[in-house]
């Protein structure tokens, strides 16, 4: 499903552009859904993060988050079976993968600025990557409205951001900003150094995020604990395979 030339883009960079996975009336499709379930969840939304003790900061002051889409709706399915994204994933993690969690994080006006961080505790050895995530960009990601910040190939570094940089918050002169139409998918290795921008816009900059982990690892949302019959009924063997549900 990729290219040798995007597989040797991810492992040298730690992100890959896969570009328009989405059209514009599924993009539509897929806001619309997201406002039902921000009215209907109000102070809720994003609960199922709240009781993981896997999630750093699951209370981020600035964004709007949706928690467990895997359980709320068919129409966001795709964002952790699209095939190209798996071999993505795949690329990065080897086979021996499972979702860790399908969210949804919104940088409000004025919002949105991160530290340079990794989703991962640790530095790794031999590129033994344990996390790779994907952002489905909901909005169009540009200069000014909160996009992601990357450091390429940081992912290859001996040493944390947090660790070696005066100030985690301030621009750092390798990053680059991920800048791309709605509807593009980009993956990135999770042990890249990596953050929010602040959204300077009077509008929120919207994404989704299908994050997934080594096998063995425990996941952000238990997703075990979550399935509902009627998920399982609709994803079958090869969605219960990537949940790692029974």
């Amino acid at each position: 499903m990729l290219t040798q030339k995007e597989i040797d883009s991810l492992e040298k960079d730690g992100f890959l552009n896969l570009g328009p996975l989405l059209n514009a009336s599924q993009v539509k499709e897929v806001n619309e859904a997201i406002d039902a379930l921000l009215n209907n969840e109000g102070e809720k939304a994003g609960s199922e993060l709240f009781d993981s003790k896997y999630i750093r900061h699951p209370t981020e002051d600035g964004v709007d988050r949706l928690a467990d889409l895997v359980n709320k709706g068919s129409v966001f399915d795709q964002f952790y079976t699209h095939p190209k994204v798996l071999a993505a994933i795949e690329t990065v993690l080897g086979k021996a993968y499972k979702l860790s969690s399908l969210n949804y994080r919104a940088a409000k006006p004025g919002k949105g600025l991160q530290k340079l961080h990794v989703d991962w505790g640790n530095t790794v050895v031999n590129g033994d990557y344990q996390v790779c995530n994907t952002i489905w960009l909901l909005d169009d990601f540009v200069e000014n409205n909160g996009a992601t910040r990357i450091v390429p190939g940081s992912h290859k570094r001996n040493e944390l951001p947090n660790d070696v940089l005066e100030d985690p918050l301030a621009p750092h002169p390798d990053e680059i900003l991920i800048q791309a139409p709605a509807g593009s998918v980009v993956i990135f290795n999770s042990h890249v150094w990596h953050g929010g921008t602040t959204n300077h816009t009077t509008k929120d900059r919207r994404s989704i995020h299908s994050y997934f982990c080594n096998r063995s690892l425990p996941q952000q949302v238990d997703q075990q604990r979550y399935i509902t019959s009627e998920t399982k009924e609709r994803i079958g063997e090869k969605g219960m395979y990537i949940l790692d549900v029974k």
